[in-house]
């Protein structure tokens, strides 16, 4: 036991979802466990991160699953899309059939614990921002280990923001990175701002991966409880940081100097596995003097009960209008 603390023993028990949530949201959490109350996401745990040939095949795996989630969700997507490469940089840039803000544009970072989630997700994820958003979105479909560690995908994340800036003022840009996709948002705009590049009109972080050392109280707690992200991903980060250090800003932007960052909305849920990386951001923006509202929605676990819930439409609710409010008022 650590000699410096305790701790806290828990006896064995049942967390059953709370009746303070929606009917649809409770059934989203029980059909993401198994008969024995195991969270069904636990059973597959990640390669070690030297194991290159097998995040080779569980990248396959998860991609297309990603793909086939991300389809279903999406229902039937207006906005048209094509892709630009920019060197080593995919972007998928989609545009809607109607348009809230002529000018506006959304720069899109895709989840997936910084190795997962490019490819058909990454485009699809642009089409469905552009559609929820009425702006044009580029879906940037960053570069992942094993082939391409840090700094491959901040290189890609900056040469996209490079990219928009020649197109958008910067303020009609809002930024916006869920999970993985946060910790980039973030860690791009500390290497912008060293190279005097203008900031955006707001940043949109939701469930951000911005701590890989993943220190935060809610790594024990919520551990097993987010039937979403059940587990640490140790493994992923690893890998992804190459020899790295974790608690580097770069790696970590937790650990940044945050000081002039756009004004920024934080998202996160009661039972996700980030909820410590979500409200320490929060405080450490607000500490740094930037402008910060955080969400924290009741039992909503890592990524939203993904499934329309009242939960999952009142936070698109809320996205519109920070989104639309950062436009409108820069």
């Amino acid at each position: 036991m650590d000699e410096q603390s305790f701790g806290v023993r828990l006896p064995a028990r049942v967390l059953p979802a709370p009746q303070s949530i929606s009917a649809e949201a409770r059934a989203a959490l029980d059909r993401l466990v198994d008969a024995e109350g195991m969270p069904i996401n636990a059973k597959h745990p990640m390669p070690g991160p030297e194991d290159h040939d097998g995040w080779i095949r569980i990248k396959a795996a998860v991609d297309a699953h990603y793909a086939a989630g991300i389809k279903g969700l999406a229902g039937s997507l207006r906005a048209s899309v094509e892709t630009v490469q920019l060197c080593d940089t995919v972007i998928h840039v989609a545009t809607p059939d109607t348009a809230t803000i002529a000018d506006g544009a959304y720069l899109d970072l895709h989840g997936g614990a910084l190795v997962f989630g490019g490819g058909e997700a990454c485009r699809l994820g642009a089409q469905m921002q552009a559609d929820l958003h009425g702006v044009r979105c580029y879906g940037v479909d960053y570069r992942t280990p094993p082939k391409h560690p840090y700094p491959a995908a901040l290189d890609d994340t900056l040469a996209a923001y490079v990219h928009l800036l020649e197109r958008h003022k910067p303020s009609d840009v809002v930024i916006g990175g869920r999970s993985a996709g946060g910790n980039l948002a973030v860690a791009m705009l500390l290497r912008a701002r060293e190279a005097e590049l203008p900031m955006p009109a707001g940043l949109v972080l939701l469930s951000p991966e911005v701590d890989l050392t993943e220190s935060g109280d809610s790594f024990a707690v919520n551990r097993l409880v987010d039937l979403m992200l059940p587990l640490p991903l140790r493994a992923a980060n690893l890998l992804y940081a190459n020899g790295a250090n974790l608690s580097d800003p770069a790696l970590s932007p937790l650990f940044g100097d945050l000081a002039g960052l756009p004004p920024t909305l934080l998202q996160s849920g009661t039972r996700d596995l980030f909820l410590s990386n979500t409200v320490r951001m929060h405080r450490a923006l607000r500490k740094a003097g930037v402008p910060a509202e955080l969400h924290v929605f009741e039992a909503m676990p890592h990524g939203g009960f993904l499934g329309g819930t009242p939960e999952d439409l009142e936070l698109s609710g809320e996205l519109v209008r920070f989104v639309r409010t950062c436009l409108r008022d820069s």
